[in-house]
């Protein structure tokens, strides 16, 4: 039994025949889906949700086992404005549906000499704990933070905002990419601050948080320092899940239906514009727009026909690079370890060789580093009583390995399992008490994620802003994107980004009439 085996979203009371509003599909119940929705229908469309599973959420879907809860995907919410205005529009409280608690601190890194850096919200803390590792990196750190908040300012806010729908738009953009000297990798930014590597490494990771290679993505995305020390890192309390339901009761009471098990197989173009969608039952369903929050590539490939997309051919789609694979393996204990904190980091012995060995040579390394996530140690409601909830997630190669998951899975469990017991879980074998794992083949097989990336195409420079997937469809007018896949990219603030993106792209009802 799922977390939202109970959920049912009431169909319209209207007569549908009498409504003469536009119509629009969104395929997926992602964040970035559920937000267009809400967004669409307070644009004045008549929006029908389709969702390939079960229940809502997408890749923050939500499962439970065992009287434990684990939230399948994201876990960390850092800019809950970008939430709050998707309750204002709709004319209520956010606080009044879900509760955030902030976490302190934000994450510990733990380095593998056993010592630690916990990161958060009290920048004396930060800074005796940088002297601490490298004294002569602490004017290095503050000149960092400075940095970050400018890449926050033009990137995030500036940059962010553009819709990227033109080529006007990428040259409107481009006085900021300058200043922000954006071609440099966030790797090679940070090391200009700073040379202690355990410090390099701590100011670079939050990077493979959106599916980029530290070693390879813009630096201008420093912007996540400065999104975190800003508004802070918190917690639904519930699991990321109570933001789904949050969501989905924003549609139930626009009486926005959701379709489950309605997988679309094919979207429908007729001379070059978007007309509805086939479904896997071979149902058709007609409307006026339709917008994808699938993985964009997989969108592209395999539910628009090459005909009908001269510029998002096969391919181009091939010869785009896309973002490492995870692993996550989600277990629950009959006890509980006091001492380990919400969210964890836990590096390997190697930093850019392991980088390197997942991004570039597509090889399946025998050491890994991990985040951890303890959702119990700020919500004990997540396991029965004496209990916690784990999820441990290793970055890996995506499908282009040639990894055959379904020999490889339980092995590379193992090694996990083996890892956290040697160093933040003792013995933790005897105390699991329930056990499952999700692999790239499972992000492909089940989430319809090409090549089985987590987070779609890689941010790059040049796949990041006007060269990442456009919001509106180069290929189809009245397809649009929203998610991970499109602009401006991955993480709960980007994808509900993307869904505001709509707004200035979608046509105007009236135009309709």
């Amino acid at each position: 039994m799922n977390a939202f085996s109970n959920i049912q979203t009431a169909a319209p009371t209207e007569d549908v025949t009498a409504d003469k509003r536009p119509t629009a599909i969104v395929i997926g119940t992602g964040f970035g889906g559920l937000a267009a929705a809400v967004r669409l229908s307070c644009k004045g469309y008549r929006v029908q949700v389709l969702e390939k599973q079960d229940q809502p959420g997408g890749r923050a879907a939500v499962w439970r086992r065992d009287g434990f809860t684990f939230d399948a995907g994201p876990t960390i919410v850092t800019a809950p404005y970008m939430l709050e205005e998707l309750w204002e529009m709709c004319g209520r409280r956010f606080a009044d549906d879900v509760t955030l608690v902030p976490v302190a601190p934000f994450y510990r890194i733990r380095y593998d000499d056993g010592s630690h850096f916990d990161y958060g919200k009290d920048q004396q803390a930060n800074r005796e704990q940088v002297k601490k590792i490298s004294p002569s990196d602490l004017a290095g750190y503050e000149a960092f933070i400075k940095e970050a908040e400018r890449c926050y300012q033009l990137g995030f806010l500036e940059l962010g905002s553009i819709v990227y729908d033109s080529p006007s738009d990428l040259i409107r953009a481009i006085p900021n990419m300058l200043r922000l000297r954006g071609w440099r990798s966030i790797y090679a930014m940070v090391s200009s601050y700073m040379k202690h590597p355990k410090l390099r490494a701590a100011f670079t990771l939050q990077s493979l948080l959106i599916g980029g290679n530290p070693l390879s993505v813009t630096g201008i995305y420093a912007l996540i320092n400065a999104l975190e020390r800003r508004f802070g890192a918190h917690w639904a309390m519930g699991g990321t899940g109570s933001l789904v339901q949050g969501l989905v009761g924003l549609l139930d009471q626009r009486q926005v239906p959701i379709r489950y098990k309605a997988e679309v197989r094919r979207i429908l173009v007729d001379q070059g514009r978007a007309t509805g969608v086939e479904l896997a039952n071979g149902e058709h369903i007609s409307s006026d727009i339709v917008v994808s929050n699938g993985d964009t590539a997989w969108t592209y490939r395999y539910l628009v026909d090459a005909k009908d997309r001269p510029h998002w051919t096969d391919s181009r789609i091939e010869d785009k690079k896309y973002s490492m694979g995870l692993f996550v393996w989600y277990f629950g204990t009959n006890k509980k370890y006091n001492d380990v904190p919400h969210h964890t980091m836990v590096l390997g012995p190697r930093y850019q060789e392991l980088l390197n060995d997942i991004f570039k040579r597509k090889h399946l390394a025998e050491d890994f580093s991990l985040y951890l996530h303890r959702p119990t140690a700020t919500d004990p409601g997540m396991a029965p009583d004496g209990c916690d909830t784990f999820y441990a997630l290793s970055p890996v190669p995506h499908l282009d390995s040639g990894t055959d998951w379904k020999v490889e899975g339980e092995i590379y469990r193992q090694k996990i399992e083996k890892r956290l017991s040697e160093t933040i879980l003792p013995n933790l074998g005897s105390h699991i008490v329930t056990s499952q794992f999700t692999t790239p083949q499972d992000f492909h097989d089940r989430l319809l994620s090409y090549k089985g990336a987590g987070f779609g195409m890689e941010p790059l420079l040049l796949q990041s802003a006007y060269f990442r997937p456009h919001n509106r469809s180069e290929d189809v007018k009245g397809l649009f994107m929203v998610g991970a896949g499109t602009h401006p990219g991955a993480g709960v603030p980007g994808v509900l980004m993307s869904a505001k993106a709509l707004e200035q792209v979608v046509p105007h009802v009236n135009s309709f009439s």
